[in-house]
């Protein structure tokens, strides 16, 4: 047997690729195929966390692997992860037989696959926040894991999806994300929009974001101290619906120059969320 990192217990729990068929590796395959992969991986409690960081800060939010799978060069990046789980497999390979098993090339240092927790209650998130976003039928992985960044670091309580968001969970999301979908609370919803007066019951005003005729430039808002603020944020193409919009207490906009008449989602967000939490809490 190669010579590992002597700081692993248990080098026999390490395994390779190209020695090894095992149905535990079913969980890596087609990974670029995200279109089959999202409903099946959620189904089956799955989530894959790529990168060593991401990988890191799933484990440190209290996420368990099942297993993990990594290019040798690589084994002395995540010893304490693998540490922690002695139980959990560790497949390793040369990069192009990674990338055969994954279907793209892996580089950056490492996967898991993970173990989903169980959902969060929507009433207790609701009770205990102020700042909520709620993301209605995002469409693109990269665009949710660049709001949820941005939701997290500019101080955002919780994130609330529709039933169509896609899933933050998925790998290039949380890879964008650089791992703040583990730390930032979220609850899918299931009732779209009727989950609106759900959320207004919890004391909220509801905003959305969304060029209409009398939408309010968002620096003209100002919220008391005390006050709950929950703003929609809609899809790339359409924006927010038309049954959200005649839901909410008022739309917002961001005064544009230029004859500019709106932003990228992601970047729209990321001025929103900062006005936001900006106010008294």
């Amino acid at each position: 047997m190669p010579e590992f990192p002597v700081e692993i217990v248990n080098p026999e729990r390490i395994l390779r690729v190209a020695e090894l068929e095992d149905a535990r590796l079913d969980e890596y395959l087609r990974l670029s195929e995200a279109h089959l992969r999202m409903r099946t991986d959620v189904e089956n409690g799955l989530y894959i966390a790529e990168s060593t960081k991401v990988v890191q800060r799933a484990i440190n939010a209290g996420h368990v692997p099942r297993s993990f799978l990594l290019a040798e060069k690589h084994l002395g990046q995540l010893v304490e992860e693998f540490n922690r789980f002695p139980e959990a497999p560790i497949f390793i390979g040369e990069d192009s037989q990674l990338e055969d098993l994954v279907g793209f090339h892996l580089h950056r240092g490492a996967m898991a696959a993970m173990n989903r927790p169980d959902p969060l209650d929507l009433d207790q998130l609701l009770t205990t926040s102020s700042r909520v976003a709620i993301l209605e039928d995002i469409a693109d992985h990269t665009n949710l894991g660049a709001i949820i960044r941005s939701a997290s670091g500019l101080g955002i309580d919780a994130v609330l999806l529709t039933p169509k968001c896609v899933d933050p969970w998925y790998r290039r999301s949380a890879r964008v994300s650089m791992g703040t979908v583990f730390d930032l609370p979220w609850v899918r919803l299931e009732s779209w929009p009727e989950d609106v007066a759900r959320i207004r019951s919890h004391g909220y005003k509801i905003l959305a974001m969304e060029l209409t005729e009398d939408a309010v430039p968002l620096n003209e808002v100002q919220l008391a101290k005390g006050e709950k603020v929950a703003m929609i944020l809609g899809n790339e193409g359409r924006g927010v619906t038309d049954e959200a919009l005649a839901a909410v207490d008022a739309t917002v906009i961001i005064p544009m120059h230029r004859q500019v008449d709106s932003l990228n989602v992601g970047a729209a967000s990321a001025i929103a969320f900062w006005h936001l939490c900006s106010s008294p809490r």
